[in-house]
């Protein structure tokens, strides 16, 4: 098959999925600024999606084109050292023209993922997951719908609050490289375009990274007060 006999094919699985995940992630940033507006309304948000069949389709989704782009991602990354051989060895010095983030992208998808595993366990398996497990613990159940709840918990400890910005600087060099990389394997890829995609791709990056580290920040500056 096309899409994964050739390195033309497996780039545009890699820029789809991505795109998708980027899609994701600014509704996700999105919902994370209604908890600095308005508490009320975010737990409102954490109890419209719960565990209902369309949140757990939408997870189900994203669980997907997750593991499709990180499979991918390796795939291509092992593809890409294999064809260059023992020449790789032989370079002392990088080109200027190639970002250290296209250079560092296996390295910062692995913090990116383990970033993810560390919200997972702090958010998903305190909601979603106890309302799939069908547990009878009403503490535990009360807790499921009650986001801000749980935002203060996590961003209440220093250590997760260094952890998570950590692991946002990570995302934020991921997807600046990664937008319009993703452009340019489909199709985007004169100088004119190219460029734009670029500038757009850091302005959206920086937005949507800075909204999530306003929420981390601004709420454990609360927890001191």
């Amino acid at each position: 098959m096309w899409l994964s006999n050739s390195s033309v094919g497996r780039k545009v699985v890699m820029s789809v999925t991505g795109i998708a995940l980027i899609l994701f992630l600014t509704f996700h940033c999105t919902m994370n600024i209604v908890a600095l507006i308005s508490p009320s309304g975010y737990n409102w948000i954490c109890e419209m999606l719960g565990a209902n069949w369309y949140a757990v389709a939408a997870t189900l989704a994203l669980a997907f084109l997750f593991i499709l782009h990180f499979i991918y991602a390796f795939w291509l990354t092992w593809q890409n050292r294999k064809a260059r051989g023992s020449e790789r060895y032989a370079v002392t010095e990088k080109p200027k023209t190639v970002e250290w983030a296209s250079q560092n992208m296996l390295v910062l998808g692995i913090i990116v993922i383990l970033g993810i595993v560390l919200h997972l366990f702090n958010f998903w398996a305190k909601m979603m997951l106890p309302e799939l497990m069908g547990t009878n613990d009403l503490q535990v159940l009360s807790n499921a719908t009650n986001g801000i709840y749980h935002i203060k918990m996590t961003f209440g400890n220093v250590i997760y609050v260094v952890l998570y910005l950590i692991w946002l600087c990570a995302l934020w060099f991921h997807l600046t490289h990664g937008f319009w990389s993703a452009m340019q394997t489909l199709g985007w890829n004169n100088r004119v375009w190219l460029e734009r995609w670029r500038c757009i791709g850091n302005i959206f990056s920086t937005i949507v990274v800075a909204c999530f580290a306003l929420v981390v920040i601004v709420f454990y500056v609360n927890s001191l007060l």
